[in-house]
């Protein structure tokens, strides 16, 4: 009596099924921007927005000569936001100017700093974006753009700067040695992606007899 050998047959149960990129933490997710040039484009633009923050924090500290001074530094004992909240105009210029003092001093640096510091080297952008679109709208606020006689009621400067920090912060666009927010020195060392590097790849089930 003779035995014919059946074919090796695979489990179906036993095959793995597909991940996505997006949620398994072993992969890198796919950027958003994915054409080269959009993506140099969105870095030189999130670049440029950084210095937007940035400026005001270095002239109101060490009295530049442009907008502040040098006798009126902060450096110097000078205030960075009394001279501006002071002089405003408008239904909230009253809030505003009983605002300032040295912790609105201190808020408004912070927060324009570290703003522009994360725009600047591509680390927590989406935190920057929060936190860059919150002082637009404050700032807006003391400006008070829909009152008669302003240039543009609808879209005025700090509008469009809260807009281009809401589109270049998720980009995931990357300048220099960031890459996607985290240096790409410390990429190959997280644990998510180490570990999936170091993980054996599933083994094979075998395949059964019959008769």
């Amino acid at each position: 009596m003779s035995q014919a050998t059946a074919a090796p047959t695979r489990n179906p149960r036993s095959t793995p099924a597909p991940t996505d990129s997006s949620t398994d933490p072993g992969t890198t997710p796919s950027p958003v921007v994915t054409l080269a040039a959009a993506r140099r484009a969105l870095a030189v633009l999130r670049v440029a927005i950084s210095l937007v923050f940035l400026w005001p924090v270095l002239d109101k500290t060490f009295g530049l000569g442009y907008a502040t001074p040098t006798e009126r530094a902060w450096l110097n004992g000078g205030s960075p936001t009394q001279g501006y909240l002071s002089s405003l105009s408008g239904p909230f210029a009253d809030t505003f100017g009983a605002l300032a003092g040295p912790v609105t001093d201190w808020l408004f640096v912070l927060g324009m700093g570290a703003t522009g510091l994360a725009l600047l080297l591509g680390v927590g952008t989406r935190v920057a974006a929060v936190s860059g679109t919150l002082l637009m709208a404050l700032l807006w606020a003391t400006t008070w753009p829909v009152a008669a006689g302003s240039t543009n009621p609808v879209v005025e400067d700090h509008v469009v700067t809260a807009l281009v920090v809401i589109v270049v912060a998720p980009s995931g666009v990357r300048l220099g040695p960031f890459r996607r927010g985290v240096p790409a020195a410390w990429h190959r060392r997280l644990p998510s992606t180490a570990s999936a590097r170091a993980l054996p790849p599933p083994a094979r089930p075998r395949g059964g007899c019959g008769a």
